[in-house]
C-alpha cells in the first residue's frame, strides 16, 4: 500500500467506541467475526465523504428490542428506513465496525438496473418468460425504489444509463441478441453502438468493438450514500450501534438472544444483511451459503482537461464491459477515473501489490494516454455471490423469524434498496412478489452432499482458483 493510500486510511470522521486498524487480509471463510471496531479500508468513498454522521454507539448492555438488523451497509440501513417508514417498527441495526464498513463503502458506485449475475436471456432459460417479465418488472420498480430514495441524499448521482463495452469483436452478437430481447420482449430500450459511435460519442476504450447501451443506469458516491442512509434511518427512530459483532446466538421461545461484547440484544425477529462480509458462524441457516468473492478498485488523481480530451470521455455513465472477470469503471464527478475488477482469491492474498498493478495496466490498456498517471485510492472488499447467481431476500424457516437479503453478486449499490423494502416487509409479515428470490432459500452448489460436508469449503477457494484461470482463457485467448 503506498504512502498517500495508508494515510487515507485514517478516518477523520467521530469516535463511535473502541477503534483497531483496518484489517487488509479479512476473510470471511476464515476468520470467526469481522472483528470489532475496526477502521474503514482506505478508499475514495471515505476519504472523499466527509466526516461520518453521528450513530448511537456500541451496545453497553442488555437490550429487548422488537427488530434487530445485522449489518449496518445499504440493506441493513434501507431496511430498518423502510420498516420505519412504511410499517412504523424502530428497528436497531448491528455492526461489527465502522458504519457501513463492509461492501457498502468498497463498491463501484454503480447502479444499474440489474439483480444477480444473470441477463434477461438467462431468466427466460431457467424461469420461464412469464417469470422473467415479472422478475424484469421487479428490478425496474427496485430502479426506481432506489432513486426515490436518494432524491434528497447528496450522494454526486450521475444518471444518463449503463454502457455495457464488448471488449472483443467477438463479443457483440452475443450482445446484438440480448438487446434484442431486452427491447423485443422486456420493452427496455437497449441499443446497440458500433465502435466508431462508442468511441466518438461516448469514451475512446481502445478495446471497445461496439457495445450495449441501457435507459436505466447512475453512478453515485457510496460513502456519501451510506452516510445519507444513516442519518434518515436514524432520524426515523432506528439506533444503529457500530462496534457490536454478533459473536454468539441462540434462540429460545421465539426470542434470538444476540451476543454482543457489550451486552445481549433479545430480538423477537433477526434481518441478516450482511453481504460479503457473512462469517460462516454467524447462523446456521447461512453458512456455505454463499461464495464470497474479492474485487479490486484504483482511483486516479484528477484528469487534466487534456486527458480527459485524449481518452475522448465524452460521457459519465457508468460502465462495465464483457469480460466474464469484468471491469467497472467512469469518470468521476471530480474529473478522476475509477476502475475495479476481480482480484486475488483469498484474504491473505489480497494485500499482494500484483493486484494493483494487473488493474493499473487493465487501465492503461484501455487508455493509453493516462499511462503513468498517479493512482490516488486503492482498496479492495468482498462480494456477496450465491451458489446460482441470484439474490435471496428470504425467511428461511417459517419457524423462525430469522430473514435474510443476501447474495447480490456486484449489482448491490442499486437493487440493496429493493431488497431492504422487500426485507421489510417480510419481517412485518406483509407478503412478496411470487418470484423465486422471494420463494427459495441460498442454494448450496449442485453437488449438495460434498458442499454439506465441513470438508468441502477449502476446495471452493480451489476450484475458483481454476475458474478464474478458465474465464482469463475466455476473456483474453480463446
Amino acid at each position: 500500500m503506498d504512502t498517500l493510500t495508508q494515510k487515507r486510511a485514517v478516518n477523520t470522521g467521530r469516535a463511535t467506541g473502541p477503534s483497531t486498524a483496518y484489517d487488509p487480509a479479512y476473510d470471511p471463510l476464515v476468520a470467526s467475526t469481522p472483528g470489532q471496531g475496526r477502521d474503514y479500508a482506505p478508499t475514495y468513498w471515505i476519504g472523499t465523504a466527509g466526516d461520518p454522521p453521528p450513530d448511537d454507539g456500541p451496545i453497553t448492555h442488555d437490550i429487548d428490542v422488537d427488530v434487530a438488523i445485522i449489518g449496518s451497509g445499504f440493506t441493513g440501513l434501507t431496511t430498518a428506513i423502510f420498516l420505519a417508514q412504511e410499517y412504523g417498527i424502530k428497528a436497531t441495526v448491528l455492526e461489527a465496525n465502522r458504519v457501513s464498513w463492509g461492501c457498502s463503502t468498497r463498491n463501484g458506485g454503480q447502479a444499474q438496473c440489474a439483480s444477480g449475475r444473470l441477463k434477461r436471456s438467462q431468466w427466460i432459460a431457467r424461469y420461464g418468460l412469464d417469470t422473467a417479465l415479472r422478475m424484469h418488472e421487479e428490478v425496474c420498480a427496485g430502479m426506481e425504489t432506489f432513486k426515490d430514495l436518494i432524491k434528497d441524499i447528496d450522494c454526486d448521482p450521475q444518471p444518463g444509463g449503463h454502457l455495457y463495452i464488448a471488449h472483443r469483436p467477438k463479443a457483440m452478437p452475443a450482445l446484438e441478441k440480448e438487446a434484442k430481447i431486452l427491447r423485443e420482449v422486456f420493452n427496455y430500450d437497449a441499443r446497440i453502438l458500433d465502435a466508431d459511435t462508442v468511441k466518438r460519442e461516448y469514451v475512446d476504450d481502445k478495446e471497445a468493438a461496439g457495445a450495449m447501451h441501457e435507459p436505466e443506469g447512475i453512478g453515485i458516491h457510496a460513502g456519501k450514500l451510506a452516510f445519507g442512509y444513516l442519518k434518515k434511518a436514524r432520524a426515523l427512530g432506528a439506533k444503529v450501534h457500530p462496534s457490536s459483532p454478533v459473536m454468539g446466538w441462540e434462540t429460545r421461545n421465539g426470542v434470538h438472544y444476540l451476543k454482543t461484547p457489550g451486552g445481549i440484544v433479545r430480538a423477537r425477529a433477526v434481518g441478516i444483511a450482511t453481504g460479503g462480509y457473512t462469517s460462516q458462524g454467524l447462523h446456521p441457516q447461512l453458512k456455505n451459503r454463499l461464495l464470497p468473492i474479492l474485487s479490486n478498485s484504483i482511483v486516479t488523481r484528477p484528469l487534466t482537461q487534456a486527458e480527459i480530451d485524449a481518452c475522448n470521455f465524452r460521457t459519465t455513465q457508468v460502465i462495465t464491459d464483457t469480460r466474464i472477470l469484468r471491469h467497472y469503471y467512469r469518470l468521476m464527478p471530480d474529473g478522476r477515473v475509477q476502475i475495479g475488477s476481480r482480484s486475488a482469491i483469498t484474504g491473505n492474498d489480497a494485500p499482494e501489490d500484483k493486484y494493483k498493478q494487473f488493474l493499473i495496466r487493465d487501465l492503461h490498456r484501455k487508455f493509453p494516454a493516462l499511462e503513468g498517471i498517479q493512482i490516488d485510492y486503492s482498496w479492495w472488499g468482498w462480494v456477496d455471490v450465491s451458489h446460482d447467481m441470484m439474490p435471496r431476500i428470504y425467511q428461511p424457516d417459517p419457524k423462525q423469524t430469522i430473514y435474510y437479503a443476501l447474495g447480490y453478486g456486484g449489482n448491490g449499490v442499486m437493487y440493496s434498496a429493493q431488497a431492504g423494502r422487500r426485507l421489510a416487509a417480510s419481517i412485518a409479515g406483509k407478503s412478496t412478489p411470487e418470484l423465486p428470490i422471494f420463494r427459495s432459500k441460498l442454494p448450496f452448489p449442485n453437488v449438495r452432499e460434498v458442499v454439506e460436508s465441513e470438508l468441502f469449503a477449502p476446495f471452493r477457494r480451489f476450484g475458483q482458483w481454476w475458474l478464474y484461470r478458465w474465464y482469463h482463457l475466455k476473456d483474453e485467448v480463446i
